[in-house]
Parts: C-alpha cells; structure tokens; sequence
C-alpha cells in the first residue's frame, strides 16, 4: 500500500473511531475497568466522622492533633490489544471482512484508553507473534497502532493462541486489561493458558465473525481452500453428512470460546461483521 493511500485510511479510521471513544466508550471504558488499587494521596485534619483506623500517627504526634491518611483509587491503567491477524480474518461476505472490523474494534479501544490516559501495548498474532507494540501513551502511539493493524504482513496464516497467550504472560508483569481479538476459529487448547493468564490480568475475548461461516451452502461440488494451511479440497455441499459435520465442526469451536472463557473466569463479546459492534461492546462494559 503506497503512503499516500494508507494515510487516508489511518485517518478515516482515526476519525470514524475516535469519535466513537470520545462521545461512547470513553465513560463506559472509565468505570467498567478498576485501577491497580489505592494510593497514598495526601494527609489532613481529622474530621468528624473519619476512620480512626485511617490516623497518621507520626504526623497526629508530631502536631499533637489527629491527622488522618486520605487515599484515592489509581485510576491509571494499561491496556493490551491481542489482535489475530492469520488467514481466517481475511473472509468477509458482507461490506466488509472479518480483519476490517477487528481493526476498527481494536482502535476504538485504544482511543478510549488514551482518554483515561492509560498506556496501550499491542500483540498481533497468528500460530507466532508476528508484532509486539510495549505499552505506552499518546496519540502518535495509537496512531502508529492503527497503521500497524492496516498494513502489516504476517509470516504465517495460522493461529496458535495458546503461544500469543504464553507471550502476554511472560511481558506484562503487572495486570492489564487485555482484549483478545479474533474470531477464535482455531484448533489448539488454550484453557490452561488462559487461566494463567487471566489470574493477573483481566481478560476480554471479543470473537468477530461471518454469518456465512456457520452453514455451509448446499451448491454441489465445489473446491473449498483452507485459509490458513492453505489445503484445498474438493467438497460434494449437496451431502447432508457434509454439511452437518461442517457445522458441528464450527459450532464446536464456538462452544469452546464462550465455555472456556467463562470457565477461566474472562469476559466474551460476540459480534457479527453485520452488526453494530458499538452496540455489543456498550452492552459488555455496562454489564460489568
């Protein structure tokens, strides 16, 4: 993609989802996500009603009248965008592809975390990690987020979440506030990985996908391409027994997703690349 067309499409994203952060997401993002805890803030006269267990005792001798310790909650934040970039992202039969929409969702969110003037780091994903962005702030960062969510290439167009969840664990020492952004169409066991994971950070699966991946067509025999190993094969759509093991196979993977992460004690989100992703994340933060 030459510069000059991939500026014009970092800044219509910029525009589109940046108003969505500020005038949307950016209060819901505010109070759905807690700080690290509380910090020492400041030391005043004590007031009627105060919590005696809240006394300075140094400072109270040292003035010879109570004075209480005031705390406040650490606001700031970090958070991690995993972004699944492998083959299967690249399939869309409506306005848009399955990559497009994870693009969109994942800058959404950083621009509503610069509003609470949190760090952003981002992974992006496919059976290795193909980027890794640290955590930082600012507009430039995000900016430079967007355009690597645009354009870059990866090496591989298979999934493994399992490694990309390992990776998290062994980078980010502190707790984040993680989204994992994918539409989790993949074959490896990351339960236990992902309770590992989900112990110090929080953890949001949010799964984009095509209403046309669930069934498949009943069209005769036609040559069906897996995207991410590339295999091609040649499919007789006309055969019950195809179609519902395709569908079983799908619907499978789907189970997994919702039951694991709720197992694992992570939140989900589903959202069709049809539907308002607006509507589902909104629903998401105020349900928390």
């Amino acid at each position: 993609m030459e510069t000059k067309d991939l500026l014009k499409k970092v800044r219509k994203i910029e525009i589109k989802t940046r108003r969505l952060s500020d005038h949307i997401f950016s209060g819901e993002y505010h109070t759905s996500f807690k700080g690290r805890g509380m910090t020492f803030s400041e030391v005043r006269q004590y007031q009627f009603g105060d919590d005696i267990r809240a006394i300075d005792w140094n400072v109270t001798a040292r003035y010879n009248e109570p004075y209480v310790k005031v705390f406040e909650e650490e606001r700031e934040l970090t958070m991690m965008l995993m972004v699944d970039i492998s083959g299967s992202e690249s399939f869309g039969t409506k306005n848009q592809l399955k990559s497009e929409i994870v693009t969109e969702i994942a800058a959404t969110m950083a621009f509503s975390a610069t509003q609470n003037n949190d760090k952003i780091g981002l992974i992006l994903f496919t059976e290795q990690i193909e980027l890794y962005i640290p955590p930082k702030k600012g507009k430039s960062h995000v900016l430079r987020i967007i355009r690597e969510l645009i354009e870059f290439q990866p090496k591989s167009k298979k999934t493994d979440l399992s490694q990309a969840l390992k990776f998290l664990s062994s980078t980010q020492k502190k707790k984040a506030i993680v989204f994992v952004i994918s539409d989790f169409m993949v074959d490896d066991d990351y339960e236990k990985t992902l309770k590992i994971a989900g112990k110090k950070h929080d953890i949001t699966g949010v799964r984009v996908y095509d209403i046309r991946e669930a069934k498949m067509p009943n069209i005769g025999m036609i040559e069906m391409e897996d995207a991410e190993t590339g295999e091609v094969l040649v499919v007789n759509t006309g055969s019950k027994k195809a179609r519902l093991s395709y569908e079983k196979q799908y619907q499978d993977k789907v189970n997994y997703f919702k039951d694991i992460f709720s197992k694992c004690g992570s939140g989900s989100v589903n959202t069709r690349v049809d539907e308002s992703y607006v509507t589902k994340l909104l629903g998401y933060f105020k349900s928390r």
